[in-house]
């Protein structure tokens, strides 16, 4: 008979960590399931309160997993909550990721190693202000019509799939098998999507084939009335989520409305909350957090603070909310006001959410943390290597060319994000000046003979544009997918631009070619002498910029300031960073993990959409900006300026 050893650091019922070793002979001392009768859990048969924090492992490198999960258990924490990503481990149908920044299975092996307990949120559909709610692209590829979140037997081969793979993977670790994972979700947040009980039923059998009774599922939805009965799920264990200044006796009681008896669980407390672009930085105060957090923990409730940690969206991965003619992506950043910034250090929030914790559980005899050290390694000079373009730069970076009658969208060009030029000849003997209009998935920059013209912007609803003295012969739209959509009735966000015309006229036969820009290789540019004399409003195209900066000693962390600049993406030793918009704000720094860097030399690159300062200067610093409260308008009056293209 195959044993399998497990080492698990357990929080007993009065607070005492132990070290416990197991194996299939042993299975049976081991359970996490509800009294009832007593409305408790009950961990290995002993009454058991979670007091949890969410820490999404796909939002920093694997290398800085166990830092804060050392952080968050010093704060008097006892489990930790993880979204599964979809799109991370399974980026194309026949490609799977379970290594490196992927590796799940060792971000749960590390919690248990620092005596945290796991909830595993594995979807399908997660939310989190990812880019499709981390959906994998792909689905929209397969079938246009697809119905996501529901029985389409076209959506449930692929998540049946998933759910299996990432249940196998996982298995070792289920509380039934001595391992940390006491709960499992089913779903996320049904009820604020649709009403299909049938669908969730089926996600719940194809869980409980692989999970059995080793770990207790569960369903988490706001604290409304409709939202708990769509989301509610036979024989799931359902619970609510809210924030602070709320009543909390009222919204518990709407857990009651359909979770009669059992422990009290808020599974998304909110100490922070989300930002987008062109707006302020959202923060909640500290006092707010601790008063509700103190309310519920009095009323015998588990929590999950969402999120304890934030992180970052790192490269294209920040998702968009919006519903009808509203659209608004997010920021590159995930800090989310939470108690551990970014970069992992310590806020007063979070030695104020220790206190309150203290107060209900003991708290584990470790040092406190403290800010980590930060690097200010000065100033980098880009300097202009490539227009975007040009045939040498479309070689090297275009990761697809395709001609067709009409515009394809990024998903039938197998284009997850970030840009594709669309161009075609335009029509002879046309009036001047001449309206263009299109519906543009999500912005667009204008070009006639490689000349910008104007723009288009689905966030500001600008779908039509007045060109004048119109002698150019070829159009191009450079349109840019800025994020799917990640919540409401919308997800099915393709991007791209259709029902192109000209005074009415449909414009067309289409040349497609798709700028994936994960990375930037380095080897293929170190053979390009830079000719290139640019600054200000990029007219004829993106420009492709490099810069070199030195490291002695052991790197540190540090933000990436971008005032100044227009928009684009950068990348570090080949790792993107996300993208820049300081002109829209508020963030206007990137965050550089150390472990990005390398002592000796180093390599930035960008991909600027829009604007170069005179300076094509970068500062790297000890300090983020994330709350930049300057803004500006959408004003087209100044085409000079960078700013209309806000």
């Amino acid at each position: 008979m195959l044993t399998v050893l497990l080492t698990l650091a357990v929080t007993s019922a009065v607070g005492e960590v132990v070290n416990i070793h197991v194996n299939n002979d042993t299975q049976s001392r081991f359970s996490f399931e509800v009294d009832y009768e007593n409305n408790q859990f009950l961990l290995d048969g002993k009454p058991f309160r979670y007091i949890s924090g969410s820490f999404h492992y796909f939002r920093t490198p694997r290398q800085y997993w166990r830092d804060r999960l050392k952080k968050m258990r010093a704060a008097g924490l006892n489990a930790v909550s993880t979204y599964v990503e979809w799109n991370l481990h399974q980026p194309t149908e026949n490609e799977w990721h379970w290594t490196g920044d992927a590796d799940v299975v060792e971000f749960i092996n590390i919690a248990q190693e620092e005596g945290l307990f796991v909830l595993l949120r594995p979807g399908p559909y997660i939310c989190a202000e990812r880019d499709f709610g981390g959906l994998p692209y792909w689905l929209l590829g397969r079938v246009p019509d697809i119905n996501l979140r529901t029985n389409d037997p076209r959506y449930m081969k692929y998540v049946e799939i998933y759910i299996n793979e990432v249940l196998d993977k996982v298995q070792p670790y289920l509380r039934g098998n001595g391992g940390p994972i006491i709960m499992v979700q089913v779903e996320n947040e049904y009820g604020s999507y649709a009403c299909d009980t049938e669908y969730l039923i089926r996600l719940r059998d194809i869980m409980r084939q692989k999970i059995g009774t080793k770990a207790l599922l569960y369903s988490t939805d706001g604290s409304n009335p409709n939202m708990l009965r769509c989301g509610f799920v036979p024989e799931v264990y359902a619970t609510v989520d809210f924030g602070t200044n709320t009543n909390v006796t009222k919204n518990f009681e709407i857990m009651r409305m359909y979770q009669p008896r059992g422990p009290l669980v808020n599974s998304e407390f909110y100490p922070g909350w989300l930002s987008h672009w062109r707006e302020p930085f959202q923060r909640v105060q500290t006092a707010t957090v601790t008063k509700t957090l103190d309310e519920m923990l009095s009323l015998g409730a588990s929590v999950n603070i969402y999120m304890f940690y934030g992180g970052t969206n790192f490269g294209y991965t920040a998702g968009a909310n919006g519903g009808h003619n509203a659209y608004n992506p997010q920021l590159t950043s995930y800090d989310y006001d939470a108690p551990l910034t970014e970069a992992g250090d310590p806020t007063p929030k979070y030695f104020a959410i220790r206190n309150v914790i203290s107060k209900y559980l003991p708290l584990p005899n470790v040092p406190l943390p403290s800010p980590s050290p930060k690097g200010d390694y000065g100033t980098v000079l880009l300097v202009p290597i490539l227009q975007l373009f040009e045939p040498r730069a479309r070689q090297l970076f275009g990761t697809i060319t395709v001609e067709a009658t009409n515009p394809l969208t990024f998903e039938e060009l197998g284009l997850p994000h970030w840009l594709v030029l669309y161009e075609t000849d335009l029509v002879r003997g046309r009036p001047d000046p001449a309206i263009l209009r299109a519906k543009v998935r999500d912005r667009a920059l204008v070009y006639v003979d490689d000349h910008l013209v104007g723009f288009l912007s689905r966030t500001d609803n600008i779908y039509d544009i007045n060109i004048k003295d119109l002698y150019g012969r070829r159009l191009k739209l450079l349109v840019e997918n800025q994020g799917r959509l990640n919540y409401g009735s919308g997800l099915r966000d393709y991007k791209g631009v259709s029902e192109v015309t000209l005074n009415g006229i449909s414009l067309g036969p289409w040349k497609m070619t798709g700028f994936r820009l994960d990375s930037v290789p380095s080897t293929p540019l170190d053979d390009i002498e830079s000719t290139l004399s640019i600054s200000k409003t990029l007219i004829n195209g993106p420009v492709i910029l490099r810069g070199n900066f030195s490291i002695s000693g052991q790197p540190m962390d540090t933000y990436l300031n971008t005032d100044g600049w227009g928009k684009g993406v950068a990348i570090v030793n080949g790792r993107n960073l996300g993208r820049y918009w300081p002109v829209a704000g508020p963030q206007i720094t990137l965050y550089v993990p150390a472990s990005y860097l390398r002592t000796g030399e180093n390599e930035l690159l960008l991909v600027e959409l829009e604007y170069i300062p005179m300076s094509k200067e970068m500062k790297l610093q000890n300090e983020p900006i994330l709350d930049h409260k300057v803004r500006y308008s959408n004003s087209q009056d100044n085409s000079n300026d960078i700013r209309v293209l806000v």
